[in-house]
């Protein structure tokens, strides 16, 4: 089946049901072409639904699986063999489905890649995208409609056996090539981390690690129910928490899913809670900021909340301010604060690693920002006047897996001594795809994982701080660019989510801080007060000089899945990017 046989608008599409009539079961098979093969069983499916919330395609499990065969069976024919990969740019649509699964019926590995969303100009995009194609040595690429004027710049030079759109794809005869039998140690798909740019290194995912996850998550982190359950998202299919949370686990688990396209999702926000509310959905999960996005857009009439009892929070840090507001704004609605739940989780590791109590809200503890920076302790602060941060704890690590905070010795620190993160189990990557070196840098004999998370643990729940390629050495502080960031969004009413990136410099034997601001003011007077109000703030809540330099609105880079990367945004400084403009008052 391709695009152009769809229902008319003529035909009057019904959605799969909630209910898919079958005994749930919660990822407990070997492989997912196995997982596939039971859920398709009952009655349960994707819903496909355009940005404006119009129902496209409804895309039962059986349906999809009949479709998969034979998307399989075109491949091989076409003289892919198992085990080869299959890059595939990752529209939110029935198409993706059924060529993602296709693959893993044929024994192929799928390689999701992002479109063009997050990605500052079509030059940056294509070399990210040839990159990733290049690491993964991916012999097919599919590429969809919506960017299929730029096939030949994609793949041109790279000799592949398939380059088209999924339409090009369904057109090919479906061959009686024989479908091989998939081992749960074979592998099954490519994961690129978020912020692969440069050097894009695939996470390998095997059959049985990804079992291993997606059980977890709905066993233990979201505790599915036997009836009931519904998943809502607009999360990219081409990161972790899309593809796993809300593609893979949902299927593994019977459930039905609500699927919105991501590129559209930051026009219209409030159209994922229209469906939540419309399908009495009550699983959704998103970054901070697409909470932000629909607390301040005005609401729908009539929206009822009240079903959703998983309010998913990952992908980023977590930033409690915009939680409260949102759960503020629509508590008329029905929407219960309890209904937060925080995670965290990675690609090297599948998706999941922790997840909060359920029903509990988001519970946060709030240390001494000084003692934090000065000696590595979170500890209580003793005094009202006391620079504090304010962090959420991520829950429980999932059963069958461990997590640990050590030190630099690799000793394993005691409850409020930062350290860095470390997991095992058995849903973590087989390595990095080709990477050996990479692989042995984060992985060592006994597979444990080093995140590059700094954290603390607290009565068995872990605390993220954040990244250690991020922090920031002055002086004998370690000090967090997310505490900077937070500081500004928070306290200049001017300032959104992921307005701010703070990175350092070395100035001979000295650190400077640099904060880049989105600035939306065009007015001299309005722009130097901004810079004097955010300079002055770092000086007075964190102690230290920061070098505030306004940027134009939308141009702090992003990952693909949407969050700030202050990597490339140093980068982007340091090339002269973001050259101080003249502060001159538009022509009327």
């Amino acid at each position: 089946m391709n695009s152009a046989s769809l229902p008319s608008n003529e035909e009057t599409l019904q959605p799969v049901p909630t209910q898919s009539g079958q005994p749930r079961r919660y990822g407990d098979f070997a492989t997912f072409p196995a997982a596939l093969d039971y859920a398709a069983q009952g009655d349960a499916g994707f819903n496909i639904y355009s940005g404006k919330g119009v129902l496209l395609e409804a895309l039962p499990y059986k349906k999809l699986r009949e479709q998969a065969i034979e998307t399989g069976q075109r491949l091989l024919g076409m003289g892919l063999q198992p085990g080869d990969r299959v890059a595939i740019v990752a529209e939110s649509d029935g198409d993706f489905a059924r060529i993602f699964f296709g693959c893993q019926y044929a024994g192929l590995v799928t390689a999701p890649l992002p479109l063009p969303v997050a990605f500052a100009g079509k030059e940056a995009y294509l070399s990210t995208l040839r990159g990733m194609i290049t690491s993964s040595g991916a012999s097919a690429v599919i590429i969809p409609q919506i960017i299929e004027g730029w096939t030949d710049d994609i793949v041109s030079g790279l000799g592949l056996v398939f380059a088209g759109s999924p339409a090009d794809l369904m057109a090919r005869p479906v061959s009686d090539v024989p479908l091989p039998e998939i081992q749960p140690e074979a592998l099954s798909y490519l994961q690129f981390s978020s912020g692969s740019t440069r050097f894009p290194m695939g996470v390998c995912v095997s059959q049985q690690s990804g079992m291993a996850n997606v059980a977890a998550i709905a066993h233990d982190g979201l505790q599915v129910r036997e009836t009931g359950d519904r998943c809502v998202s607009w999360l990219p299919l081409y990161h972790d928490m899309g593809l796993v949370g809300f593609f893979l686990t949902p299927m593994t688990c019977q459930l039905t899913v609500d699927m919105l396209p991501t590129r559209e999702f930051a026009r219209r926000p409030h159209v994922w809670l229209d469906l939540i509310s419309r399908n009495r959905g009550t699983i959704a999960y998103s970054p901070s900021f697409g909470y932000e996005l629909c607390a301040r857009r005005p609401a729908s009439a009539g929206l009822d909340l009240s079903s959703w009892r998983v309010a998913g929070i990952g992908g980023d840090m977590i930033r409690p301010h915009i939680l409260e507001e949102f759960s503020e704004r629509f508590a008329s609605a029905g929407f219960s604060a309890k209904a937060f739940e925080a995670s965290y989780g990675m690609a090297e590791a599948t998706l999941a690693i922790s997840f909060a109590p359920l029903n509990t809200g988001i519970q946060t503890d709030t240390v001494d920002l000084t003692v934090l920076e000065s000696k590595g302790i979170a500890t209580a602060p003793t005094h009202p006047d006391t620079p504090t941060r304010t962090f959420v704890l991520c829950g429980k690590v999932l059963p069958d897996h461990g997590l640990e905070v050590r030190d630099a010795h690799g000793n394993i620190l005691g409850d409020r001594q930062v350290g860095t993160i470390f997991v095992r189990g058995p849903s973590l990557m087989d390595g990095y795809f080709r990477r050996p070196d990479e692989t042995r840098q984060v992985l060592d004999g006994q597979k444990w994982l080093n995140t590059g998370d700094l954290g603390y643990m607290l009565n068995g729940q872990i605390v993220v701080t954040g990244r250690a390629k991020d922090l920031i050495i002055i002086n004998g502080r370690n000090i967090w660019p997310q505490d900077l960031e937070w500081s500004a969004e928070t306290n200049i009413p001017t300032l959104r989510s992921r307005d701010v990136a703070v990175f350092s410099l070395e100035k001979g034997e000295q650190e400077e801080i640099v904060a880049l601001i989105q600035c939306r003011a065009t007015d001299p007077q309005m722009r130097e007060t901004l810079r004097n109000d955010a300079a002055n703030l770092f000086r007075r809540l964190h102690g230290v000089d920061v070098s505030v330099v306004l940027v134009p609105p939308h141009a702090l880079p992003q990952t693909s899945s949407g969050k700030l990367t202050r990597a490339k945004a140093r980068n982007m400084f340091l090339s002269g990017v973001f050259e101080p403009q003249p502060d001159v008052a538009p022509a009327c």
